[in-house]
């Protein structure tokens, strides 16, 4: 369970991300409440899951489900530059946060 629990605060960062980034777009409140419920969300499940995996293990893969999900999400929503060498780099993080859930 706690690593569900670990995949639904990366998806809350990744919502949280997002948010972030219709609020810097609109200033619209609507957006800053979803930005607040999204990491409110994410910091909850972060919490539950950080009571059985370390915290260096399970920090970094949050930190990395946030960051890979955040980049690809906003290259769909916000069209960010798509190029070869940003998704080399998004790759290597989905790689590491597999290497660092197997090194456990």
């Amino acid at each position: 369970m706690d690593w569900i629990f670990l995949i639904l605060a990366g998806l809350g960062e990744m919502a949280g991300v997002t948010s972030l980034g219709f609020y810097s777009n609109k200033k619209h409140i609507m957006a800053l409440v979803a930005l607040i419920v999204s990491f409110t969300f994410s910091f909850t499940f972060l919490y539950l899951a950080l009571q059985t995996i370390p915290m260096s293990i399970g920090y970094s893969i949050w930190t990395g489900i946030g960051a890979a999900g955040g980049a690809i999400t906003n290259m769909w929503l916000f069209g960010e530059s798509r190029s070869w060498i940003r998704f080399f780099f998004i790759f290597l993080i989905i790689f590491a946060v597999i290497g660092l859930k197997f090194s456990n």
